[in-house]
């Protein structure tokens, strides 16, 4: 669904919201669309909540074109969190979509309360945030991560290669693989990328990645639909972004990880573990690397495996003492 068809079925006040994520605040089509859709669903809940609507509507069918700040006034942090309840229970919304929601929220309270002055007090001042399971993010070791490389073959191999090649070297998103136009490649080896937010960073082109580029660049599509793109597909237009994963699930498929869990995102995970556990690069580095706007994002990659684990106690010096 469009920007435009969202500021259609919305009521002017989160119209109004909505321009200012994505007009002032630069946010993404992905961040734009889910906090309408998270707003949705808490309005709707909101009008049943308050008897708002005929009990024989389906609750994906409420009308919410109504709201008004009049309306936003009378919701306190008890009503927020029966949505929350409701969210949980009803609708089975894990922590992590949980903490989305409430994150939307917060953001659109504290524009009433705080940019435009409509509302004197934030309801979502105290909201607390539901608790997210820790996990260790999953990647490819180094072996596998080698295994994969050899793997690419095929028509579009010097494609394919430089693909996974930029992946497992620089860590980019897929979004952000997608959108490279050749004029982004600078003289000197750097790469201009446009991340979340439309924020823009320079990342370092290894050896491997300026070969991997110049041997897909001799061969690449010409013809082509958008001259400025650098990864082309069969039909000489720029990859989509399901192309694309649907060519890294191959190769996967290819060394045995299918149904493992792996997916391109855990490519980004690769880089940054292999950076970090191989070549011992510091955390805010690796932040300013990874385009993360809090280095508290990039300190889930500081896991350390097994194998460091045991090598850092044969290391004691007291490892070799034995008693005599």
């Amino acid at each position: 669904m469009d920007n435009n068809a969202l500021l259609k079925g919305s009521p002017p006040i989160i119209k109004s919201f909505l321009n200012y994520l994505r007009i002032i605040k630069g946010k993404s089509e992905k961040t734009y669309s889910e906090y309408y859709f998270d707003l949705r669903t808490f309005f709707r809940y909101m009008k049943y909540l308050r008897n708002l609507v005929k009990r024989d509507v389906l609750f994906d069918e409420i009308d919410i074109s109504d709201i008004d700040i009049d309306f936003i006034k009378t919701i306190s942090l008890t009503d927020i969190y029966e949505y929350f309840n409701f969210v949980l229970t009803e609708r089975n919304n894990n922590s992590a979509t949980r903490s989305r929601k409430v994150s939307s929220l917060r953001s659109f309270f504290k524009y009433l309360t705080d940019k435009t002055h409509q509302l004197s007090e934030n309801p979502t001042k105290e909201l607390d945030t539901p608790k997210l399971k820790s996990s260790l993010p999953k990647f490819l070791t180094l072996e596998q991560s080698l295994e994969l490389l050899k793997s690419i073959h095929g028509p579009y191999k010097d494609r394919d290669y430089c693909i996974f090649i930029l992946f497992l070297n620089c860590g980019m998103r897929l979004s952000e693989l997608v959108g490279i136009n050749l004029s982004d490649i600078n003289p000197d080896n750097t790469l201009k990328i446009i991340g979340k937010g439309n924020k823009e960073r320079i990342i370092y082109l290894n050896k491997a990645c300026t070969e991997a580029i110049d041997a897909y660049k001799k061969v690449r599509q010409t013809g082509v639909l958008d001259k400025n793109a650098l990864f082309i597909s069969k039909f000489k237009r720029r990859m989509s972004v399901k192309t694309v994963q649907y060519t890294v699930y191959k190769y996967l498929d290819l060394i045995g990880l299918k149904n493992q869990g792996y997916s391109v995102h855990k490519l980004r995970h690769t880089a940054a573990t292999l950076m970090y556990q191989h070549g011992n690069v510091d955390i805010r580095i690796l932040k300013e690397i990874l385009g993360h706007e809090n280095l508290g994002t990039t300190e889930i990659y500081t896991h350390i495996s097994s194998e460091q684990v045991k090598r850092a106690l044969a290391s004691n010096p007291l490892s070799a003492i034995t008693k005599t």
